[in-house]
């Protein structure tokens, strides 16, 4: 079985894919060792760990470079965040996504805002337009990519989050979407929505006040993400130790 094949069953089980989100290829080992059944980029952690900001200042030849050391790695199925394209036509993303699956890799993220100065979701239209000549493109070529589609409403905190993803999701479905990625939805009801909207599986992203495991396998959630918040927490924690030895003026730290 391809990882392309193991990476969208694992999108129909009872209990949700929890996706380790990485930044380089020693932290997709630490997520294989500890049994994780598939990693992808956060295209943050990626970025910051580089020196860039986040939203493509990061080359796309960079993170290709680092699909292909990922692949090489480790043995589960890998998805690349590619934001919104890393290009503006569907020929430029088409091309992208070509050179990552050629590198292995098993799946991409697509958003429907694009990065600059300031983050708004592009037209609905337009972009069911621009994801269609995606998604047909990988079909009649038989390119083997799971396409996870994000749509930003409640990550914009829109006040009309929830019926904008409910217009979204339909479209993206009727694009040819693989899955629906929508991140900072938090509430059970609102998630409840989301769900019943299509037969599509639904991507949630680690929050503060995002359910637990539990409750999101009963409302149906299909992928749980970090997001860059694991690497976040994994470098506070370093800038703590680091303090520690500084402040103790010993090695006391590493070793207790």
């Amino acid at each position: 079985m391809s990882f392309f094949e193991t990476f969208a069953q694992l999108h129909q089980q009872a209990t949700p894919l929890l996706l380790g989100n990485i930044w380089n290829v020693q932290s997709a080992r630490v997520f294989e060792a500890s049994g994780y059944k598939a990693i992808g980029t956060s295209s943050m952690a990626v970025a910051q760990s580089l020196g860039y900001d986040d939203g493509e200042n990061l080359p796309f030849e960079v993170l290709l470079q680092l699909a292909k050391s990922v692949t090489k790695a480790v043995s589960i199925p890998f998805t690349v965040d590619i934001e919104g394209g890393y290009h503006r036509t569907a020929e430029g993303i088409i091309k992208n996504i070509s050179q990552l699956h050629d590198a292995g890799v098993a799946g991409i993220n697509l958003e429907d805002t694009v990065p600059g100065a300031s983050r708004e979701l592009q037209d609905v239209g337009s972009f069911q337009q621009l994801l269609a000549a995606v998604t047909n493109h990988l079909s009649r070529n038989n390119l083997k990519v799971f396409v996870n589609v994000r749509t930003d409403g409640f990550l914009l905190g829109m006040p009309t989050a929830l019926d904008e993803t409910l217009t979204r999701v339909k479209s993206y479905e009727n694009a040819g979407a693989d899955g629906l990625f929508v991140p900072c939805i938090t509430r059970e009801d609102d998630i409840a929505q989301v769900v019943k909207a299509t037969p599509l599986p639904i991507n949630v992203m680690c929050m503060p006040d995002l359910p637990d495991f539990a409750e999101l396998t009963a409302l149906g959630v299909k992928r749980i993400s970090m997001g860059s918040f694991f690497f976040d927490k994994v470098y506070r924690n370093a800038g703590a130790l680091a303090a520690a030895i500084s402040n103790n003026e010993n090695f006391t730290a590493l070793f207790s």
